[in-house]
């Protein structure tokens, strides 16, 4: 079984992680984008994540390659929902069914209400199955279905809200 570390990014990290990104956005699974982003557009997207409320964490396999990443984003951006955050996993496509997001949704769940949360969510379209298969593993539930509100690759597609108490 090959190893794999999960550590806070650091700035440098945001070349493999937005290359991650953009290889998944071909799929139509794991994100509305449509066209690769650009490591100038997560700048601040990178700035709003800190270790102590919304970490941003890559995963290093045994030759420090960094293959998948979990980002913890605000919900809503309102101070009533501040206990509340969104998490987002993406995994490099030659690194994917090896236990890499297993590994990180566990962390999520393990350092979330030390973080100070309550709950966590997944926005997952219906027919990511994996995703949906992974949350639901861990105690995640269909919290919210958003019929046909993304459009991918000229699909009308649905958006499954997962969501969990953690604390």
């Amino acid at each position: 079984m090959p190893k794999f570390d999960i550590r806070d990014a650091l700035k440098e990290d945001l070349v493999p992680i937005v290359e991650i990104y953009n290889s998944n956005i071909p799929t139509h699974l794991a994100t509305a984008d449509t066209k690769p982003i650009t490591i100038e557009s997560r700048l601040q997207w990178f700035a709003d994540h800190s270790p102590q409320k919304y970490p941003l964490w890559v995963v290093e396999n045994e030759d420090q390659q960094i293959v998948g990443w979990l980002g913890f984003q605000c919900f809503y951006g309102r101070i009533a929902y501040q206990k509340t955050a969104e998490l987002s996993i993406y995994i490099h496509l030659d690194y994917q069914h090896q236990g890499i997001g297993k590994k990180l949704l566990e962390k999520a769940i393990e350092e979330g209400s030390k973080l100070g949360l309550k709950v966590l969510l997944g926005f997952i379209f219906a027919h990511n199955k994996a995703s949906l298969k992974l949350f639901t593993k861990y105690d995640f539930t269909e919290w919210g279905y958003l019929p046909q509100v993304a459009e991918l690759g000229g699909v009308e597609r649905d958006l499954v809200i997962m969501g969990r108490k953690i604390s």
